[in-house]
C-alpha cells in the first residue's frame, strides 16, 4: 500500500491522513505491518496477499492518495536509493496479513448476471417465422402476370412485423428479393418493388402502434 505524502504541503503525510480517516470511518485501527519509508516522505506498508483472491493495482480507491500494488505491480525496495534517499524499513518488520476489511474493499465486485431482455414481439417468433415462410413461398409460385402484384403483397404484409420489432427489415427483404429473382422478376424490379413497399408498411404501421420511427 503507497500512502505518499503531499508534495505542497511539508506538515503532514496527507495520505496517511486519508488512510487514519477512512480507518476512523470503518472501526478499524490502522494496521500495524511491515512499513517502509519512501524517499518522498511518504509510506509504502506490506501485506501479505489472501489466498484465492487476485488483487489488482489501485489508485485512490481505499481513499484520496493512496494507492495499492499487488498483481502486476511493483514497488521500489526497501533499501533502495532514489536520489541519495534510501528506502527505510520503519516500525514492524514482519509482514501482516492484509485485513479482511481491506480486502473486501479491494476485491472487485462480481459482474450481475441479468437475464436477457427479450422484446415483447419475439415471443410470437414461430408465427412470425411462418407468416415470413408463407410469403416467401407464395412470391416464389406466383404465376406470370401476378408476380409483382404478390411481391408487394408479401412486403406490406410483413413490414408490419418491422415496425413491431419481430423481424430486421433484412430479414424481410433479402428473403423476398430472392423469392421474386426465382419467379423471374429481375433484380431491379425486386429491389424498386421492396424499398417502396416496405417503407410504406414499416411506416404505415409504426403510426398505427404508436412506434417512433
Amino acid at each position: 500500500m503507497d500512502v505518499p505524502k503531499d508534495k505542497s504541503n511539508g506538515d503532514a503525510p496527507c495520505g496517511a491522513a486519508t488512510f487514519k480517516a477512512l480507518c476512523e470511518r470503518t472501526g478499524q485501527a490502522v494496521p500495524r505491518t511491515r512499513t517502509v519509508r519512501t524517499a518522498s516522505g511518504g509510506q509504502h506498508l506490506y501485506f501479505t496477499a489472501p489466498a484465492a483472491v487476485r488483487l489488482h493495482n489501485t489508485a485512490g480507491t481505499l481513499a484520496p492518495l493512496v494507492d495499492t500494488r499487488a498483481w502486476g505491480g511493483y514497488v521500489v525496495a526497501a533499501g533502495s536509493l532514489v536520489d541519495g534517499i534510501r528506502y527505510e524499513v520503519q516500525g514492524p518488520a514482519l509482514l501482516r496479513p492484509l485485513p479482511d476489511w481491506l480486502k473486501h474493499a479491494l476485491v472487485p465486485p462480481h459482474p450481475v448476471n441479468r437475464p436477457a431482455v427479450v422484446p415483447a414481439g419475439r415471443a410470437h417468433r414461430p408465427y412470425v417465422d411462418a407468416a415470413l415462410a408463407r410469403e416467401t413461398a407464395a412470391v416464389t409460385t406466383a404465376p406470370e402476370g401476378r408476380r409483382n402484384a404478390t411481391l408487394l403483397r408479401a412486403a406490406r404484409a410483413l413490414g408490419r412485423f418491422v415496425a413491431s420489432g419481430d423481424l430486421t427489415r433484412d430479414e424481410v427483404e433479402m428473403p423476398l428479393q430472392r423469392a421474386g429473382e426465382s419467379a423471374g422478376l429481375s433484380a431491379t424490379e425486386c429491389r424498386t418493388t421492396l424499398r417502396s413497399t416496405l417503407d410504406w408498411s414499416i411506416t404505415h404501421n409504426q403510426a398505427r402502434t404508436g412506434v417512433a420511427a
